[in-house]
């Protein structure tokens, strides 16, 4: 957002602006080599604007007209430092000091040099929001780092040098910025907020008495804190704030990192963590300062859903509101409704819930998580444009109030001129226009504010606040007896009211209740109701509360979960709706409660992202965790899994998502983690062994590929299936690898491939990735784990069976080297290619159909070959009796090995529908019998899906079907099959 200049100066201001500029011009002439007379129009011009608007500059350059001619005279008012310039320039002030009365006196007359710069660029407009807030922040880091690096080795000569009791090192002093400071947003008159830590305690060395660290610390930060807080006749530095550090003003100055941790571990409040999510590192030791943080991240954010963070945030609004009232602060743009604090409460709110897990939230500038909260579908992009048009509005108006008479406030101003200035600054006219439109930001941020914090118990009717729920309390706390609970549950709506009420006694008694903690059962009292409320208005009740109560007692010593359902009603109702559409959906959220995120987010519940962005939004996760973190990355494509599976679930549920989009998506998210997965594994297994080569001697980066066959290469992945693999390299295997500890390449390539399987069967918290099949490698299970591409095609050329080259229909590359890859394409194609005996092939397929029957098969219907195969009460496997799923996809395997040597496009695709269509289009299938097969193709595969949904095995009536299997058979037969 940039704000307007009007075009002409208000004459409002013109008395102000003439008086003040005699004044300025009254002080250059007492300093005869000081001239202003080259001076542009274009820099009266801005003189004029900042002279109307701000005391403080036309103080500054008053009593100090040089430094004003300086500045102009430099270029200084008219460009954006580049980084390290303004430190520059404060470390020159610094290290000319000889005594700390001159180092204070330096450090404030350069706060005033820059002060009046960065507020002449920010009221002419040279310098936007962000620009200006960090321009302040770099003068605050720069000065409490020069500051403290002047201070320092002085006090090491008076004291000695500390030294760490368990490192032996000497130690310097963190200096944490928090608030607007650590997130790079001070404003133009803000005080700063600082904690002071130390590494190790220990003494100090080199001197007659020693000093206990802590004492050695806690004088340097006294010292630090003289040379930028009092105010002289110099003014101040900044206003320094240490009431943020443990125990606060009753607390020491400054602690060390054990007593920090430990602290933040047993007595961190609710508020601490909001305020931490903004520390930073400002002075001193930067590499201590970043272990510093590292341990007091799992403070902050929470590897689980925390979604009690919002009652914390609900409690300091309440806190500020109460205060705001009592001091009449209405018309505060800070702490007012609809301020500057709402909209961070807002973004804070997302960071301290989903931080933890979502580390892209793990930001401190308050404009960017709130980018980061629309590009990752927290909030809509409406609401985003909202906050951050009205945050920036709201900024710059503090930066007007504030550049008035460098007062630390947000309060709108009383009087006429002030009022006036105020509008001059923000680009309006005059000072009702600009209210209104002031009033306009507020309004909307309110309304945001209180979407996402307000109290889901909040009702705004005459009768005050309303329990949701509130009528299911007493059956719930058992305050009426069997009798009337079990009429109330009937009237409305369960079927079996004494089974439901068993199964909340069963549920209240459980041992998880009882190991709760009070906080823990107050929030499951509150949830309860509300579970009950929602699932009386499903057709059936008592469904929904079978399915769900498993959860609820799963998650109940983690009751951070139960307040995410309590908190959003929307969330809570989607799960009821899920649950009672597919036992497997609610079997998932229970073993993996972390799936509860997902329904917050109707929108991107139910619309699964493409490939490209799937694979994209892991390769960003994965981005944000250490390389040396492996159980992180673990963990982080186990979610990723688990949440796109959902999602993908959901959306076939709610009709969004047609049969063969389900299988698109599932399998490409196979192929987004295999491909992370292959990054893993080959990063792992280089780093201890070097590259391979290939047989010329070039490195393999990878030279290596993974393909997929069965469902995952024919794109027909269904819920829970797992992956058939084969892994297959292009290196030399006797040339070794180039590393610290060498092995050959087959050798290499081999550790490759059990890596892979590690990372994606490993069971971890949140499960394993996929199980993995490798018998379709050449010489199944006894071969090798990893082939070369030359043993590959030896293999298939010399001694595969037919049936092996059925499997390579459907065999496609996945992830890995483009150029091995190509190079299977053609062994493929080759392979498949080639001119058959069709009597024969005929003869082997049917013998392969007939094993897989009589083994796999409906005994009770000789795998639907009997009489009884379409009675009523006969079980029909839809995949593996006859005229099922395997017969459709064994005619298309052998219609693509009898005629794709003159049909080669037969061997464009790897999926039955495009292969059928192909057939279709050679003329090799009547129309009608293709259609025929991919419509019941598509038809059984869907009802297998809904089977898997529902937890149920690929098992039916045999009344279902009757024709479909019926032709299926007929064109079976007609190809020359038995």
């Amino acid at each position: 957002m940039s704000l307007p200049l009007l075009a002409e100066l208000p004459a409002t201001f013109t008395a102000l602006v003439s008086r003040n500029a005699q004044s300025f011009r009254a002080a250059v002439a007492l300093q005869p080599e000081l001239t202003v007379e080259d001076w542009s129009a274009d820099r009266w011009a801005q003189f004029a604007r900042v002279a109307a608007a701000s005391d403080f500059v036309l103080e500054q350059v008053v009593r100090d007209p040089a430094m004003l001619v300086d500045l102009a005279a430099s270029g200084e008012l008219d460009r954006a430092f580049a980084p390290g310039e303004l430190c520059t320039q404060i470390a020159a002030a610094a290290q000319a000091a000889e005594s700390e009365d001159e180092l204070a006196r330096n450090l404030r007359r350069q706060r005033s040099r820059q002060q009046v710069r960065i507020i002449w660029r920010d009221l002419t407009r040279q310098a936007d929001l962000v620009q200006t807030c960090r321009d302040l922040s770099d003068l605050a880091d720069a000065s409490i780092d020069q500051a403290y690096n002047w201070l320092y080795p002085r006090h090491c000569q008076q004291f000695g040098t500390p030294i760490g009791h368990r490192s032996g090192q000497p130690q310097h002093m963190v200096v944490l910025g928090m608030g607007k400071l650590g997130a790079v947003e001070l404003n133009l008159s803000s005080d700063i907020d600082l904690i002071f830590a130390f590494p190790e305690g220990g003494e100090t060395e080199g001197v007659k008495r020693s000093l206990d660290n802590q004492e050695f610390f806690t004088r340097l930060g006294q010292r630090l804190i003289k040379a930028l807080d009092p105010i002289t006749v110099d003014g101040f530095v900044f206003r320094v704030d240490m009431r943020l550090r443990p125990y606060g003003s009753a607390g020491a100055l400054v602690l060390s990192f054990n007593a920090l941790e430990q602290y933040y571990q047993d007595q961190g409040r609710d508020w601490e963590r909001y305020a931490m999510i903004k520390a930073r590192v400002v002075a001193g030791d930067q590499v201590a300062g970043a272990q510093l943080l590292d341990l007091l991240r799992p403070f902050v954010y929470r590897r689980y859903l925390d979604f009690s963070a919002i009652e914390a945030l609900r409690t300091m609004k309440q806190l500020i509101q109460q205060e705001v009232r009592r001091k009449g602060m209405a018309e505060n743009i800070k702490l007012g409704a609809g301020g500057i604090r709402e909209v961070e409460f807002i973004a804070q709110a997302f960071q301290l819930i989903h931080g933890g897990r979502d580390l892209s939230l793990q930001q401190r500038p308050l404009l960017k998580v709130l980018s980061t909260l629309e590009g990752q579908g927290y909030l809509p992009s409406a609401v985003i444009a909202e906050l951050r048009e009205g945050y920036e509005f709201l900024r710059y108006t503090e930066h007007a109030i504030q550049a008035i008479a460098d007062r630390q406030t947000q309060m709108l101003p009383d009087a006429e001129l002030d009022r006036a200035r105020i509008a001059f600054m923000l680009g309006f006219a005059d000072w009702p226009s600009f209210h209104a439109q002031l009033m306009h930001w507020r309004g909307r941020i309110d309304w945001h504010f209180r979407q996402v914090i307000a109290d889901p118990d909040e009702d705004e009717n005459e009768e005050g606040e309303v329990i949701v729920g509130g009528e299911w309390l007493p059956l719930w706390e058992e305050a009426q007896n069997e009798e009337a609970a079990c009429r109330q549950l009937q009237d409305a709506g369960f079927a079996d009211p004494q089974k439901a009420l068993k199964q909340l006694a069963g549920l209240r008694v459980s041992p998880q209740l009882r190991a709760m903690q009070r906080l823990g059962r107050e929030r499951l009292d509150a949830f309860i109701p509300r579970l009950l409320a929602q699932a009386v208005e499903h057709a059936d009740p008592d469904l929904v509360l079978e399915r769900v109560l498993p959860l609820v007692e799963a998650v109940a010593r983690r009751s951070a979960y139960l307040v995410l359902l309590t908190e959003n009603p929307g969330a809570l109702r989607r799960l009821l709706t899920l649950c009672a559409a597919s036992p497997w959906i609610a079997e998932q959220i229970t073993r993996f409660p972390l799936l509860l995120d997902e329904l917050l987010n109707e929108g991107r519940l139910f619309s699964p992202p493409q490939a490209p962005e799937l694979a994209a939004e892991l390769r960003e996760r994965l981005t944000r965790i250490p390389e040396d973190d492996l159980e992180q990355q673990m963990e982080a494509l186990r979610h990723f899994k688990l949440a796109h599976s959902l999602r993908v679930a959901a959306s076939e549920i709610a009709g969004n998502l047609p049969l063969m989009k389900v299988s698109d998506y599932l399998t490409w998210l196979a192929e987004a983690i295999l491909n992370q997965v292959l990054a893993l594994a080959w990063r792992q297994t280089v780093s201890r062994h070097g590259q391979p080569k290939r047989s010329d001697g070039s490195l393999c980066d990878p030279g290596f590929i993974i393909v997929g066959y069965g469902k995952v290469g024919g794109i027909e992945l269904g819920h829970g299936s797992d992956l058939d693999l084969v892994f297959i390299h292009d290196g030399d295997p006797q040339a070794d690898t180039d590393g610290a500890k060498p092995i050959d390449s087959a050798q290499f390539f081999t550790r490759l491939g059990q890596r892979i399987i590690h990372l994606l069967t490993t069971q971890t918290n949140s499960g394993q990735l996929y199980d993995v099949d490798m018998r379709l490698r050449p010489s199944g299970a006894s071969g090798l784990l990893v082939s070369s591409l030359g043993a590959f095609e030896r293999y298939q050329q010399n001694e595969a069976w037919t049936w092996e080259h059925q499997a390579l229909v459907r065999a496609r590359v996945l992830v890995g080297c483009p150029q091995v890859g190509a190079a299977f394409e053609a062994v493929r194609a080759r392979i498949l290619g080639q001119a058959r005996d069709l009597p024969k092939l005929q003869a082997e397929v049917s013998e392969m159909r007939a094993k897989m029957r009589d083994n796999l098969g409906t005994k009770l219907s000789a795998a639907g070959t009997a009489a009884n195969a379409f009675d009523a009460g006969v079980p029909f496997d839809i995949k593996q009796d006859a005229g099922g799923i395997v017969d459709i996809e064994f005619m298309v395997q052998y219609a693509a090995l009898a005629w794709s040597h003159d049909h080669p496009a037969l061997l464009r695709w790897t999926d039955n529908i495009r292969i059928l269509e192909e057939l279709e289009q050679a003329g090799l299938m009547p129309a009608s019998d293709a259609v025929l097969l991919r419509e019941v193709y598509k038809a059984f595969r869907s009802a297998a899906h809904r089977q898997a949904l529902q937890k149920q095995a690929g098992v039916i009536d045999a009344e279902q079907f009757v024709q479909e299997r019926q032709e299926v058979r007929r064109i079976w037969s007609q190809l020359g099959l038995s």
